[in-house]
């Protein structure tokens, strides 16, 4: 088991433990299973079974789609996919101390498998970045998808608040300029601007996930490198996705179309990258208005779902990109009632959803895909960072 040979023993757990403080390590009056040992525990053995079972193991770095596979599937996963599972292994880093430390090769491993994505010829807009499918000699590559991007743009700036990794933050900034060159410019389209969710030609919908990303993406690069341009985008993509795409309810639609026509379909995750963006925006500016909003969305969707009950509806790795960016939120506040949240969704997944056998969350289903299995190992990770770091996720 990789947790006995990344730690050696459970002293490193006690480490663990101690670095996330007395009320953590007693599980903060929430429940025995709130623990950072469990969820480290948690975590490696997530990731266990997603290197077991997923990893294409050929020295590559990428993965499988899925498990078993299909004999229709692909030798290697989609860069979506791919992303999650980078970010899985980033997550796992940002564990204290000498166990945190042990991840280090496995990121790069993800990392170097990031990069047989990349497109340096550029897609249709002239710029460099992730095809949606390995290049050459892995596979043929495919179109770009603007939100497959930011999320690994995202990734990068987390590495490198974690570790002043300079040449991911350059990547970071290049990311953001193939961001920027997918926004609609044409002022006759029903709704003018927004980013392209894809330059597939199949597809000219505008998106929540491809355009509040980049406005969270600009929000970190303006925190970090204090140039008013990334700013400025922010508040331009935020403003246009508040105008066009937030409902009634307080959450936000999937997109829009060029005819105009609304997708309303409420994605977990696409409630909390506004969540994440308006807290950062208030950090970067200290406008008491963006933390509000900040709050009032968190509010909407918590109750939207998990009181009401919607929460097990949503995909696993929807709800892994939400969840972490209320600790995001929570980061700021210093509430703890999302962090709870996502400790009783965490607890539920292991008990019910995962295979004790293999230790894939399967979720009922034959195969297990690599997006879920990634988006619960980002789970249980991050539950089990010290507090005091959870202001660099997303």
């Amino acid at each position: 088991m990789r947790f006995t040979r990344a730690v050696g023993s459970l002293a490193a757990l006690a480490c663990v433990v101690g670095a996330a403080g007395p009320a953590a390590a007693e599980g903060d009056g929430h429940g025995p299973d709130d623990t950072p040992r469990t969820q480290v525990q948690r975590a490696v053995a997530s990731y266990d079974a997603m290197q077991r079972y997923m990893s294409a193991d050929d020295g590559s770095g990428l993965y499988r789609e899925r498990y078993p596979s299909g004999a229709e599937d692909r030798d290697y996963s989609f860069e979506w996919p791919h992303s999650q599972a980078h970010v899985a292994a980033l997550d796992l880093t940002g564990l204290p101390g000498a166990l945190g430390r042990s991840f280090e090769d496995d990121l790069a491993d993800a990392a170097r498998g990031q990069e047989h994505f990349w497109n340096a010829g550029g897609g249709t807009t002239g710029l460099p970045g992730y095809d949606s499918y390995p290049r050459a000699p892995y596979g043929d590559g495919g179109d770009m998808f603007y939100d497959d991007n930011e999320w690994v743009a995202l990734a990068k700036v987390q590495q490198h608040l974690a570790t002043g990794d300079a040449a991911a933050l350059d990547r970071a900034k290049e990311i953001f300029e193939l961001v920027v060159s997918g926004w609609d410019t044409d002022p006759d389209h029903p709704a003018p601007g927004g980013v392209f969710w894809t330059q597939a030609d199949w597809s000219t919908d505008r998106n929540t996930v491809s355009t509040m990303p980049g406005a969270q993406l600009a929000t970190r690069l303006f925190m970090i490198t204090g140039e008013q341009r990334y700013l400025d985008w922010a508040l331009r993509m935020v403003e246009w996705t508040d105008e066009h795409l937030l409902a009634p309810n307080g959450l936000y639609w999937d997109n829009i179309k060029l005819d105009g026509s609304i997708d309303r379909t409420q994605w977990s995750y696409n409630q909390g990258v506004p969540v994440g963006t308006y807290t950062l925006l208030y950090q970067a500016t200290g406008d008491q208005q963006y933390l509000d909003k900040a709050e009032a969305i968190a509010e909407a969707s918590y109750r939207h779902y998990v009181t009401e009950g919607r929460l097990d509806d949503q995909p696993m790795f929807f709800n892994s990109i939400w969840f972490k960016n209320l600790l995001l939120l929570e980061s700021v506040t210093g509430a703890t009632t999302y962090r709870h949240a996502m400790a009783d969704y965490a607890d539920h997944q292991w008990d019910s959803e995962r295979d004790p056998a293999t230790g894939l969350f399967t979720a009922g289903n034959e195969h297990t895909e690599l997006l879920e299995q990634a988006a619960m190992v980002q789970i249980y990770a991050t539950l089990a960072w010290p507090r005091s770091t959870t202001s660099i996720l997303y």
